[in-house]
């Protein structure tokens, strides 16, 4: 799972986000999804709810189901939203993205990304960050360990496959600069729809992925890889990512679903933490295109990282969001700085 793979959705939906505003059709309201007689497709019944007495409401994922999903899937299944009152409905974003679909209502809730939100706040897009699904940022630079980048330093006289977006320029320019690098002397490619193992054996020398998907695949191959991650080198760049959303009108008219949501999917998170091998045979099997092994080894790699340092999972820092900002706005990536403080919030999360 690249980067680019993933924030290429999030980053080119914006002007559409912003054309869609926040829509008076809400599918997933109160009033509008209790419909008698159907149940979500692969939910798991309670035996002492019907149907009737669910609340209905989606969650757009950011890409095709991995582990950092896995929580939504274990509450799902293991009944937790059902508990709450809701019927969960898990889509994929398709073309216009989970940030879309929650803005104009056809989603409750969608997993998104600290970046893209940045960029939707400062267009007047009303998404709200509801909890932050890792604690720090996991991704970072790899390149295959034939390539010989151990450091920042190395970039220089290499080839980057990227996606086009100034951000990449940009944090590739934060990690250099501290070690006396120079990132004019890298070469930039849009490396397109190229997966990071074909690319690297073809055209480019390293990429920026995340490693609890790309990175333990590679592991699984026998490809070992170099992996710089980027908190490391540049503390502006451990944002979140990613994150789970929801649209300020879902705030404002059905805040006891939010909260009932964001209660059973931070059971669900807490679940994996506890249990990453049951957590990934859930995953697994509601989803059985995925492959087992990769499955099985990224949640284990990634269950410890969900809550990490936090008092709690899914609690978020004003800093974070601010520093982030900050460094977009300074290097002119922002046309105007961004309030932060709207586009968070933790008064959803459980209590610890």
């Amino acid at each position: 799972m690249g980067v680019k793979k993933l924030l290429i959705l999030g980053l080119t939906c914006l002007l559409v986000i912003a054309i869609a505003g926040c829509g008076s059709h809400n599918s997933n309201s109160a009033e509008g999804n209790k419909e008698a007689g159907k149940t979500n497709t692969g939910a798991s019944a309670g035996e002492s709810a019907t149907p009737q007495e669910l609340t209905k409401v989606k969650i757009a994922l950011d890409w095709t189901p991995n582990t950092n999903h896995t929580g939504v899937y274990v509450a799902r299944d293991l009944g937790y939203y059902k508990e709450e009152g809701l019927d969960v409905e898990i889509v994929q974003p398709g073309a216009a993205g989970a940030d879309t679909m929650v803005t104009s209502g056809e989603a409750a809730f969608g997993i998104g990304y600290q970046e893209g939100l940045t960029l939707a706040r400062l267009q007047g897009v009303p998404l709200v960050s509801l909890a932050a699904i890792i604690q720090h940022n996991t991704s970072g630079f790899a390149a295959p360990k034939s390539k010989g980048i151990t450091s920042p330093k190395d970039f220089e006289g290499k080839t980057y496959g990227g996606w086009g977006s100034p951000v990449e320029e940009a944090a590739l320019k934060a990690i250099m600069d501290p070690e006396g690098a120079d990132v004019k002397k890298v070469k930039i490619i849009n490396m397109g729809e190229a997966d990071f193992f074909t690319a690297v054996k073809r055209d480019i020398d390293f990429a920026w992925i995340f490693y609890a998907w790309t990175g333990i695949e590679a592991e699984l191959r026998g490809e070992p890889i170099d992996m710089l991650y980027v908190k490391d080198y540049a503390p502006q760049l451990d944002y979140y990512t990613p994150v789970l959303t929801t649209s300020e009108k879902e705030i404002t008219e059905h805040p006891e679903i939010v909260k009932a949501f964001v209660k059973a999917t931070s059971k669900g998170y807490k679940y994996a933490i506890e249990h990453p091998e049951d957590a990934a045979n859930i995953l697994i099997k509601a989803v059985p295109d995925l492959d087992p092994k990769l499955v099985m080894a990224s949640q284990k790699w990634l269950s410890p990282k969900y809550q990490d340092d936090a008092p709690r999972w899914g609690e978020q820092k004003a800093e974070v969001w601010k520093n982030y900002a900050d460094w977009m706005y300074g290097l002119k990536l922002l046309e105007k700085p961004v309030d932060t403080s709207k586009a968070f919030t933790n008064d959803f999360l459980p209590a610890q």
